[in-house]
């Protein structure tokens, strides 16, 4: 697999890697400021999608219920179910629960951060909100 400059993967022969698409149509709607139709998430992606192609991976990401949709028109708008954030932590709890040590994948994690997101997971760990300052009360105070 390849990495494009515009920062989707692609496989070898040119054709975007498995899932990437269903990522990128979420990255659009999580960059808009509300619900898009087919049409309009077809001109926020890069490249020349074909609107069948969109619409496909609208309706499946419905039917897997990571989408919402109401009537626009003759079609559908759709939203993301979930924030980014919420999304991501989804599939890292996933990936977490698949694992057989979950201490080994935790702890091989936790090494690999950076300096900074080590920073902000302790900062998370111990009650301190590192975006904002403040501190957290703990549970029973």
């Amino acid at each position: 697999m390849q990495e494009r400059g515009d920062g989707g993967a692609r496989e070898a022969s040119g054709r975007r890697a498995r899932g990437q698409l269903e990522s990128d149509v979420l990255a659009a709607l999580w960059a808009a400021d509300g619900p898009l139709t087919a049409g309009q998430v077809r001109e926020a992606l890069p490249g020349d999608l074909a609107y069948t192609t969109v619409l496909t991976i609208l309706s499946r990401l419905y039917d897997k219920k990571m989408l919402v949709r109401h009537r626009e028109g003759r079609g559908y708008a759709y939203a993301p179910v979930r924030d980014e954030a919420s999304h991501t932590a989804q599939r890292m709890r996933s990936l977490l629960d698949g694992g057989s040590d979950r201490e080994a994948v935790l702890a091989r994690f936790v090494s690999e951060l950076s300096e900074q997101d080590e920073h902000v997971l302790h900062q998370l760990l111990t009650g301190h909100d590192a975006r904002t300052g403040d501190d957290r009360p703990t549970e029973g105070a």
